[in-house]
């Protein structure tokens, strides 16, 4: 159906497409025009034009566009009516507009009268994201807010003498706006008793981004508004967050919302070519609705009216393999080559290049697979929820890190290979993507698949490291990253310096990041340093060596209770489950050395420490603090040099003081097997 037949006898059509609504950079002409092509071909009717950063559409609302730009909107409403696709202008007065000043009105008809000699016939008239007090002019003028939207709204449409479509976006456009709530909103009341009936209302749901609209929630806003709203749908809106991305499928809105709503318009990814699963999958949701119009099926697809999003994102990722294997880009096409021979011709004419032997083979790159796109979506799947294949990998993780002590048994080895294998389908899938003949689409995608790959990779490094493997771990803890080693620049540093930065992050184990406090060690802290101590015994030692076999450490003592740790020269530290990790040492090491016969140590490193952290501090930085701490204490004591004792076994505690950079492996001293001494001078 065409936009001049938007209404058949009367009855409005149901309204599906695409609404250019957010922050940020633009699309291009050949973009929309690429759009409109997408949404016909797939069954979508309308594209609202609102990109809020374009200056002439909000923040200099009143200025005409010129001859140039002219040109290119009358293009463009061409273009839409060419693809059978209604075109609908949209401004936003909102910022600095005086509803009471008839000059502003006026400017307002204006700008909409130039965009209608451009062959547009469908507007809408955005009140969204401004600031709700009025103007002392206009507080005279009119007895509320929506009492002035209202009263603009109606002299516009009916000055453009009833245009096929319009819409108008409250300042209220989502219950979680509403007050006290949707059916007691005077504002929307106001809305809806006074709006014309031939005025549509934009409406995003619960919240500004929903993560689910019930049949119920808009069965309440419909009575307040007197009218179904068009959904405003930022389920796939990035932009947000810059760091974020939307390739999941259109969901969590059952399909007996059509029935009751006017139309639905996704507002998706800033970036263009990745919006591909986004506009197909909510494609898929129109046609297989009962309550959907006729115009809105398309061909043999239609005849599914049971919509899954699971197999609605296969169909999408399926289209956009073959876009994204097509040089041209055009959807559906996969461009072929008559045969590998001719596809290596020159232009020249001459043979191709074949390698000589001991010479490098040509580079081929391995072509994108289907599985390469669904881990590309899993990866980045909906603002409220992560893919399978991303939950698993959180979950392993998550899992590895808190058994890599206490149970490095056959299931921790097999769970870590396991973790590495989906952290090298994450890069094989990084390449694959990279050597992608599409690269308008890799262009676009590609910040967000290096940024995922990196990540990725510093989540394997440390299994690694936490499985006793080579020490590539070394890029997360040394004193002097490379700068890929903090990521998130400025911003990163601000939310890891929170304190309850992570407690709203989507995976929630552990929930939130621990705040530690670290406090001198009393008499009653011996309890549970004994605790600690047999806990990390029984882990650093495995199931092989029962405790009673285990070499002596001269810091067995200050932890067991045997010896008392030198006043003033002992800490513990605390989470919010209790005491985790301690840090005590003897300043005067010589005679429990003498006792072990182990007094040489004690010629440069008279004082003697014990270390131990449980499993569940995952984060290194509180247990640096404290043991610098007790260094401090030790060295303001006079004491010109420390060491410790460690078992080969304990790989955690090895790590740890290798990482701090003053403590250094002694090497020639004479101890039992498996246990090795790391010194520090003061």
């Amino acid at each position: 159906m065409s936009a001049d037949g938007a209404r058949q006898g009367g009855t409005p059509r149901f309204i599906s497409g695409v609404v250019e609504g957010f922050y940020g950079r633009p699309w291009t002409m050949e973009q929309r025009t690429e759009l409109f092509k997408r949404e016909q071909h797939w069954g979508l009717n309308t594209y609202l034009y609102a990109p809020k950063d374009d200056y002439k559409h909000r923040m200099y609302w009143r200025e005409l566009y010129s001859p140039e730009e002219a040109e290119q909107l009358k293009a463009l409403i061409a273009a839409a009516k060419q693809h059978q696709v209604e075109f609908i202008y949209a401004i936003s007065p909102g910022l600095d507009i005086t509803f009471s000043n008839p000059k502003e009105v006026a400017a307002l008809k204006r700008k909409l009268d130039q965009v209608k000699q451009f062959g547009c016939r469908s507007f809408s008239l955005l009140f969204d994201d401004i600031e709700t007090e009025m103007c002392a002019a206009d507080k005279k003028a009119f007895s509320s807010f929506a009492d002035a939207q209202v009263s603009i709204t109606n002299q516009v449409y009916e000055h453009l003498r009833s245009p096929e479509t319009f819409l108008f976006c409250p300042t209220d456009y989502c219950a979680a706006f509403c007050t006290p709530t949707v059916s007691q909103s005077s504002y929307l009341q106001t809305v809806g008793e006074k709006l014309l009936p031939g005025i549509d209302v934009l409406w995003t749901g619960p919240k500004v981004v929903s993560h689910t609209i019930s049949v119920e929630s808009i069965v309440e806003v419909t009575s307040v508004l007197k009218r179904a709203p068009v959904i405003w749908d930022n389920i796939h809106a990035n932009d947000y967050d810059p760091q974020r991305l939307f390739l999941g499928p259109y969901k969590d809105r059952p399909t007996e919302l059509i029935p009751k709503l006017r139309g639905v318009l996704t507002n998706p990814n800033c970036e263009f070519y990745p919006n591909f699963v986004a506009i197909h999958t909510l494609a898929t949701w129109c046609r297989s609705a009962d309550g959907g119009a006729s115009d809105v099926e398309m061909g043999d697809e239609g005849q599914d009216r049971d919509y899954s999003p699971h197999r609605a994102l296969d169909l999408a990722l399926s289209d956009w393999l073959l876009e994204l294997m097509s040089a041209t880009g055009a959807a559906g096409q996969l461009k072929k080559e008559s045969s590998s021979e001719e596809s290596m011709q020159t232009d020249s004419g001459e043979s191709p290049y074949v390698p000589g032997p001991g010479e490098n083979p040509l580079y081929t790159a391995e072509p994108l697979t289907l599985d390469d796109l669904k881990l590309l979506s899993d990866l980045f799947y909906l603002p409220y929820e992560y893919g399978p294949t991303a939950r698993s990998m959180l979950q392993e993780l998550d899992w590895l890190k808190s058994h890599s002590q206490t149970e490095q048994t056959e299931e921790w080895r097999c769970r870590a290979q396991h973790f590495d294998q989906m952290c090298k389908a994450v890069v094989q899938m990084f390449n694959r993507l990279s050597n992608a003949p599409n690269r308008r689409v890799l262009y676009d995608l590609y910040d967000y698949i290096c940024d995922i790959k990196s990540g990725v990779g510093l989540a394997c490094a440390h299994v690694k490291a936490l499985g006793g493997q080579e020490s590539p771990a070394a890029q997360l803890m040394t004193d002097d990253p490379e700068p890929w080693g903090f990521r998130g620049g400025l911003s990163g540093e601000f939310q890891r310096m929170l304190p309850g930065h992570g407690n709203r992050d989507l995976f929630r184990h552990p929930p939130m990041t621990a705040v530690y406090a670290i406090r001198p060690y009393g008499a009653e802290d011996q309890t549970a340093v004994q605790r600690i101590f047999k806990e990390m015994q029984k882990g650093g030692a495995g199931d092989k060596a029962p405790m009673m076999m285990q070499p002596p450490l001269l810091s067995d003592g200050l932890s067991s209770g045997e010896v008392s740790p030198s006043p003033g020269h002992a800490f513990v530290m605390e989470d919010d489950v209790g005491v985790c990790g301690y840090a005590v040492a003897l300043i005067d090491a010589k005679p429990a050395a003498a006792q072990l016969q182990r007094a040489p140590l004690c010629e440069d490193f008279p004082s003697i420490l014990g270390v131990q952290v449980l499993p569940r501090v995952t984060d290194p930085s509180p247990a640096r603090r404290m043991t610098g701490l007790l260094l401090s204490s030790l060295k303001s004591s006079g004491s010109r040099g420390v060491f410790c004792e460690l078992r080969q076994s304990d790989r955690r505690m090895i790590d740890f003081f290798s990482k701090l950079g003053s403590f250094k492996h002694l090497s020639g001293v004479d101890l039992p097997q498996d246990v090795l001494v790391l010194a520090a001078s003061l």
